[in-house]
């Protein structure tokens, strides 16, 4: 056991794609826990600050690159979570827009939230604490900007709060609900009408594609 710490960081990044709320995780190749899953990251380097080296490490091990949110999650120091050495984890939370598909590497991929598989270290914990702060933050802040494309239809945005959070959503309640927020505003277009025909649907965005925390009170519960 190592007299002090080393510390490693990792990222919990989460995208909405098939309608289902998925993380991004590669499978190790080497001792411990060779052929689990594990988070990308990887060790802080001499004078790097925390979120240059989870970006770094983002940029080259999995070339993800397009973050439209990150923030720090967690930091862990339990001596026994690396069976070989004493390691510090700080971990952050990525979001990447649901209309972005970063090309990875062959021995990483996205895997449903709700299906994971064996995972290394306390990595499948890390990753229910990103899920559960990203529902959090869906509730009292503006966080849906950082999962949603630039532009989109009510029926769309419904569909990705529905993933993240696991459960259904009203779409006219959403609606209200971010419009009084001010959150959104009309782009002025309309999305082509589908196969089926129909009225084309009103596109929006959100105002700010910055975190912002508009209701510290509110949550956003199932439907009764």
């Amino acid at each position: 056991m190592h007299e002090k710490p080393t510390h490693v960081v990792l990222a919990v990044v989460l995208q909405v794609r098939d309608g289902r709320l998925q993380v991004l995780l590669w499978q190790r190749a080497q001792a411990p826990f060779t052929g689990a899953f594990a988070l990308p990251g990887g060790y802080l380097l001499s004078a790097e600050t925390l979120e240059d080296s989870i970006r770094r490490h983002l940029a080259e091990k999995v070339d993800v690159c397009e973050l439209s949110h990150l923030e720090q999650l967690v930091t862990t120091g339990d001596p026994v979570r690396h069976p070989s050495e004493w390691q510090v984890a700080t971990a952050y939370l990525g979001l990447v827009p649901s209309d972005l598909d970063p090309e990875l590497p062959d021995d990483t991929d996205w895997h449903p939230i709700d299906e994971l598989p064996e995972t290394a270290f306390d990595h499948g914990a890390i990753i229910l604490a990103g899920r559960e702060r990203l529902r959090a933050k869906l509730s009292y802040a503006n966080i849906g900007f950082a999962l949603a494309p630039h532009s989109f239809s009510i029926s769309q945005l419904r569909d990705l709060y529905a993933a993240a959070l696991g459960h259904e959503v009203s779409a006219t309640n959403l609606q209200r609900v971010l419009l009084r927020r001010e959150l959104l505003e009309a782009t002025g277009e309309r999305r082509a009408s589908g196969p089926s025909g129909g009225r084309p649907a009103a596109l929006f965005r959100f105002r700010s594609r910055t975190l912002e925390i508009t209701d510290q009170f509110a949550v956003l519960r199932p439907p009764s």
